[in-house]
């Protein structure tokens, strides 16, 4: 494969494009299909062979299209007119009126300007509801692999980092790690073989970015992963998915083996001495193997628990050589860096908080979905702009960011501008992008327990702090939640918080007293009206 044979494949897909009467595009992501996108593109099918444009107007699956509520959502290519609730009779509607006479089907039309989109700037959902996942050649199209042939034709290793680095990307995953700095160090690392790993194992309750950029997008992060391994010196990547994902394992399998048909992966992709491979492994579901330490010795056929750092994976991972783990959506951000240059990346966001962030928005809101928003978006804009706010009848209490290991960020922090510095000046954390909301009906010490249960559960046991500590810190709330408790158990609990928060060996462990300490902080209210009032004691030789 060469620069001029992928701009061949890209032509050839532009002009097949071209040559249809029209495109229907279908959301095929997790969310749709589970409330009937198929039997809406069977209904499709069925309605435009009937009226014998089968061959001119083409039905395929794309990527999330954001609004999952409101699903099976239905884009026409020719005007963007983006549909909603479309069942199997919307769908012949559509054919009829929209595609024959070009009227709009207004019940089931959304407004563009709606803030949901209008709020909204996506780099890393680009192409969603633009291209079928399932074909490289309309991922050429849309210029996929052109930063992977920039990089390899034009740029030297150091000067990718550098571009990396300039950009100011910072690892999706939840701590932040400025992307450059880490590749720069596995770069300098001298080893004959080094590792890189895409991190897919998204397990946070609520969640689900990585698996919609994975199911609706998958070849961004394969370039992605081979600029990544261009620039540190890998020939070798792994991509870590949970079993519980089986739509996105299907296409990235589909995905790895049309880029290595076209010579996109394998030995001297695009004539130069770079050779890069990627295999998958399916891990079983454990929360802990999120942590970079787990996930490498569950790659190895280990059990998946930490193990204490230095050394760094940067330094000693992998099979124990330098090994460089990002997560899906810093991967997904690589290419438009390349493409575009470092300037235009660092010119969104904030100075320390560059480009934007997925969010999956879920709770109680009247909106929800994935979403992608420029870094430093007021959380207010987030809730009501793009959320639309809580279900009538209902005030917004709280927002958590970061899932189990994140805080709650009342109401008198709407206007909070969404990015690594500023969550965290309020107990709370970016994570990788879950956001649970919370209405005046939702119980805080409830929500507490419910995240706490889920660290305990999920805890390798590995070390004691969080092993026993996240068990008792739930015991703690739950007495607390069933009116047993007293002042000096809310005492005990912000103490065993802090305990576990400061001597736990990783990052679960460290972070999954958030929960309880930001509602402790700014709901320490709803503790206090759930403790039993404090009995006085009479000494019995005490008379009237």
């Amino acid at each position: 494969m060469t620069l001029e044979d992928l701009n061949e494949v890209a032509e050839k897909e532009l002009a097949r494009q071209q040559a249809l009467k029209n495109r229907v595009l279908y959301c095929s992501a997790a969310g749709c299909v589970s409330c009937g996108s198929e039997a809406t593109r069977d209904a499709f099918k069925a309605s435009l062979k009937e009226k014998g444009l089968e061959k001119e107007i083409e039905v395929i699956g794309s990527g999330c299209m954001g609004l999952c509520g409101e699903g099976p959502l239905v884009k026409i290519a020719s005007d963007d007119t983006l549909y909603q609730n479309v069942d199997e009779d919307a769908a012949q509607k559509i054919v009829r009126q929209h595609l024959l006479d070009g009227k709009k089907v207004e019940n089931n039309a959304l407004d563009p300007a709606n803030p949901f989109f209008s709020s909204q700037l996506k780099i890393v959902l680009e192409n969603f509801g633009r291209i079928n996942a399932e074909r490289i050649e309309e991922y050429i199209a849309v210029d996929g692999y052109e930063a992977l042939a920039k990089a390899l034709t034009e740029m030297k290793p150091d000067e990718v980092i550098d571009e990396i680095r300039k950009s100011g990307l910072r690892g999706r995953g939840g701590a932040g790690y400025p992307t450059g700095l880490k590749w720069g160090i596995v770069r300098k690392a001298a080893s004959d073989q080094k590792y890189v790993i895409c991190n897919a194992d998204e397990g946070d309750p609520g969640a689900f970015m990585d698996r919609s950029v994975l199911e609706g997008d998958p070849h961004r992060i394969l370039e992605g992963m081979a600029i990544a391994a261009y620039a540190v010196g890998a020939n070798q990547g792994y991509i870590y998915i949970r079993a519980e994902y089986p739509l996105a394992i299907e296409r990235l399998r589909l995905a790895i083996k049309q880029a290595e048909r076209l010579g996109l992966l394998g030995n001297r992709i695009f004539e130069s001495q770079f050779n890069f491979r990627i295999d998958l492994r399916i891990g079983a579901g454990a929360f802990v193997c999120g942590e970079e330490t787990a996930l490498i010795r569950s790659i190895e056929g280990r059990r998946g628990s930490p193990k204490p750092r230095p050394p760094y994976p940067s330094e000693k991972g992998l099979f124990g050589a330098p090994t460089l783990l990002n997560n899906v959506e810093t991967y997904a951000n690589v290419a438009p860096i390349i493409n575009r240059g470092s300037a235009w990346f660092a010119a969104i966001g904030t100075p320390k908080s560059t480009g934007t962030k997925v969010f999956a928005l879920a709770g109680k809101i009247k909106n929800t979905g994935l979403i992608e928003v420029p870094m430093g978006i007021p959380l207010r804009t987030v809730i009501f702009d793009i959320g639309g706010g809580t279900p009538e009848g209902t005030e917004f209490k709280a927002a958590q960011t970061g899932g189990p290991s994140g805080g709650c960020i009342p109401n008198d922090h709407l206007d909070l501008p969404v990015d690594y510095e500023s969550l965290a000046t309020v107990g709370s954390i970016m994570g990788s992008g879950g956001m649970i909301v919370m209405d005046s009906e939702s119980k805080m010490v409830d929500v507490a327990k419910y995240f706490m249960e889920f660290c305990a559960d999920e805890s390798c046991g590995k070390c004691v702090p969080c092993r026993v500590g996240t068990k008792h810190i739930y015991l703690l709330l739950d007495k607390i939640s069933k009116g047993n408790a007293t002042a000096d158990d809310v005492a005990l609990l912000e103490e065993l918080c802090e305990m576990v928060k400061d001597t736990s060996l990783c990052g679960l462990g460290q972070s999954a007293p958030n929960p309880v300490l930001s509602t402790l902080r700014f709901f320490r209210h709803e503790y206090e009206e759930l403790l039993k009032p404090v009995e006085t004691y009479i000494p019995s030789d005490v008379h009237e």
